[in-house]
């Protein structure tokens, strides 16, 4: 089996549906999860593939800076998303020992990573995306060799991105969400940062890497989803790998309790999770 370590690095207090993404890595236990915080308050209910090291932006900051040779800007937390693809590279040290490493977002839940992410899937692409249309922020997946570890350095304006303190979106799409989900060719979208999509599709076409594409995610106010013991179903047929919280978690919220016992088996509708 491939061994797999994500990445994520969160700056501040935790959001209430933490525990959730916590129990959800619970149960993939072949995918090592490695969380980078300068949160001091650690969850009391972890297992050994979910680790959490102490680490304030400064400290990303000055090691991103040393890695990549240039004094990168880093403001806020948020910014943090668009270092993403450097990974790979900045933490090499953490992840040499893997086949694969990649990133995700703590605002999902997941369902089995391994029912999608196969050995058969692994050993034939270097690098997956979560969706069918642009590379996802909120997991991906890199093959862990020199070329995809500095991957992003293929983006002509990546200097541009590390350097300025504002997000530019350089791990997903550049803010041009809609034209690709609408299906425009890369090189018809533009945009003031060639982000990583563009970067893949293009290297792709190019037969540089081999980049997997597939809708794998439930997103949106979808409701109707069951999760039990790791796995996520939707609309009692379909199984997801994540549910993306991103817009649910404006409409619905929970009391933050870190230390909160989430059981094995619980609903998400379209506004509110019911145990």
């Amino acid at each position: 089996m491939k061994n797999i370590r994500i990445i994520i690095c969160w700056s501040g207090n935790y959001p209430w549906y933490f525990p959730y993404f916590i129990h959800s890595c619970r149960f993939n236990p072949t995918i090592d999860f490695l969380i980078f915080t300068d949160n001091q308050d650690t969850p009391i209910h972890l297992l050994p593939n979910v680790k959490i090291i102490p680490y304030l932006i400064e400290q990303f900051k000055a090691d991103a800076s040393k890695v990549l040779g240039f004094d990168v800007a880093i403001e806020s937390g948020y910014k943090l998303c668009d270092f993403k693809p450097a990974y790979g590279h900045i933490f090499y040290d953490y992840i040499k020992d893997y086949d694969f490493w990649g990133y995700c977002d703590v605002d999902v839940v997941f369902g089995n990573i391994r029912s999608f992410m196969t050995d058969e899937l692994l050993n034939e692409y270097d690098i997956i995306s979560a969706r069918h249309d642009y590379l996802t922020g909120c997991f991906a997946l890199y093959r862990n060799n020199q070329y995809m570890r500095e991957l992003f350095k293929q983006s002509k304006d990546y200097r541009k991105v590390f350097t300025e303190p504002r997000n530019f979106f350089f791990d997903e799409t550049n803010f041009a969400f809609e034209a690709f989900e609408k299906g425009m060719h890369y090189s018809k979208i533009k945009t003031e940062v060639e982000s990583m999509t563009h970067v893949v599709k293009r290297l792709q076409e190019e037969n540089q890497l081999k980049a997997y594409f597939e809708f794998q995610i439930v997103e949106g106010f979808a409701g109707n989803m069951l999760w039990n013991k790791g796995t996520l179903i939707f609309r009692k047929q379909f199984e997801a790998m994540l549910y993306h919280l991103v817009r649910f978690k404006r409409k619905y919220s929970e009391p933050v309790d870190l230390n909160r016992i989430i059981p094995e088996k619980f609903r998400i509708g379209k506004r509110k999770i019911y145990w």
